[in-house]
């Protein structure tokens, strides 16, 4: 039989072998946004067994065997790491269509050279196979990052962290550029039950009391510093719904004071103290050059049940749906006024956003930054074939794919990374198709360049690599 991952997979036309063959597949990668463990790179991790490294911690697998009706125990539970990848070799085989049974052919093909299909009946032969190899040096965290060309990796980072473990990967240089990403989601949500006790580890950060509305902006500000310091070139936030409410800097100070009184607030001062805090921030990371993510549209934690047992971030999210423009136009635009916009990146979770965004970003363009305002790769339940070539598809309509920054994982395992090849056989195969239909030149160079670009090039002067 035919191996499912051959070489000219997903490639469907000439013009597609030849520009992932020949261009596509020899860039290096560079993943600007993933939660990777900075400590696993650090001490150079090795994995016990595939599913140490393969169902730990992956909430798209999770979600995938709960629908096939496999209990909880075989995968958040307390069964053997033997019995939960059986129960991921009996889901397998009934995912065809959804990306993860292309992600997992390629993942055993790509690192262990395996082309056998996945199933109850091969399992325990792969189970073997797969770890005889793990147990290898050159099957380490690291040498898992280099063996794809891997050049840059940006982790998840909450502002409260010493990245002393940053520092220590800097001074080793070992082929990989492993740098922190700020995510101070927890800044923002001023309507948490642990607010202020997130508050008091940011100032043990810090070293400086937070008794003011001020005072939380200069200690957030020392913690950009501090990031910048360590290497740090983006933000990250995660909004489910976005918000713009005008405020005055004295009406956020009485916000911010209410809240640590745990005296209780309307949605509207909420948002009043979401939106100055955000503009506060925006305009420090314009001001370090950093780039500003906006990941926007889930909804998250919907199972109750599930998230008072496992917590967040556990498989219970799904896409949201609320009003987009109008608030993200105006927070954008406030900061544009101020001349303090700083490079963004905006995705959101809803494909129905695709256009709004890719217009929006349109409108804050300048004439220093190709492509400074990017609408950002499919993400998360958009990062399957259709919904790729569906975003490309609206930037290219929009805007201008040329400047198109490309791929990122956006996962927490380190054999995540042949994402970065679906990704780039399906803009190959995209382009290819755009060329038989006529819709774009038969210009082998200039289509090189484009890919060449938005595999690489593009990410690296965006991020100032």
């Amino acid at each position: 039989m035919k191996p499912l991952i051959d070489s000219n997979f997903l490639l469907f036309n000439e013009t597609a072998q030849q520009l992932y063959h020949n261009t596509a597949k020899h860039m290096p990668i560079i993943d600007y946004h993933n939660h990777l463990v900075p400590e696993e790179i650090a001490e150079d991790k090795t994995f016990e067994n595939i599913s140490k490294v393969w169902l730990s911690g992956d909430h798209y697998k999770w979600r995938a065997m709960r629908a096939n009706a496999i209990s909880e125990e075989y995968i958040t539970g307390d069964k053997s790491d033997y019995e939960k990848f059986l129960a991921w070799a009996e889901t397998v085989p009934k995912m065809i269509g959804n990306p993860l049974y292309h992600w997992t052919h390629m993942e055993l093909k790509r690192y262990f050279d395996i082309d056998t299909l996945l199933n109850e009946e091969t399992a325990p032969m792969i189970w073997e196979d797969v770890n005889r190899q793990l147990n290898t040096p050159e099957m380490s965290a690291r040498s898992l990052l280099k063996q794809k060309n891997v050049e840059f990796v940006g982790t998840t980072d909450d502002p409260t962290d010493s990245l002393e473990t940053h520092a220590a990967l800097q001074k080793e240089d070992f082929g990989v550029q492993v740098s922190p990403s700020f995510r101070p989601d927890k800044a923002l949500q001023l309507e948490n039950n642990d607010f202020n006790v997130w508050l008091k580890k940011l100032e043990q950060a810090a070293d400086v009391s937070i008794e003011h509305y001020d005072d939380f902006l200069t200690v957030l500000e020392k913690r950009v510093a501090y990031f910048d310091k360590h290497g740090c070139r983006s933000s990250d936030h995660g909004i489910n719904v976005m918000f713009y409410e005008s405020a005055s800097f004295e009406e956020v100070c009485d916000v911010f004071e209410k809240r640590l009184q745990d005296r209780e607030l309307t949605q509207k001062e909420i948002d009043k103290f979401k939106t100055y805090t955000l503009m506060s921030l925006g305009e420090m990371y314009a001001d370090k050059e950093w780039v500003m993510q906006l990941h926007m549209g889930p909804l998250r934690n919907n199972n109750t049940r599930m998230f008072n047992k496992l917590g967040p971030d556990s498989g219970f999210d799904s896409i949201g749906d609320r009003e987009l423009a109008v608030p993200l136009g105006h927070f954008l635009d406030a900061l544009e006024q101020k001349e303090k916009l700083p490079k963004t990146v905006l995705y959101s979770l809803n494909q129905k956003d695709y256009y709004v965004l890719a217009s929006m970003a349109g409108n804050f363009q300048n004439d220093e930054i190709p492509g400074k305002i990017q609408f950002g790769t499919a993400w998360w339940f958009n990062d399957q074939i259709e919904g790729m070539e569906h975003q490309m598809s609206v930037l290219a309509n929009v805007g201008l794919i040329s400047n198109f920054i490309g791929m990122l994982t956006d996962s927490r395992s380190f054999l995540s990374f042949p994402r970065h090849e679906y990704f780039r056989r399906i803009l190959c195969n995209l382009l290819g198709k755009w060329v038989e239909e006529g819709k774009a030149p038969n210009d082998m160079k200039l289509l090189d360049q484009y890919v060449q670009d938005i595999c690489y090039n593009n990410a690296k002067r965006y991020f100032n690599l």
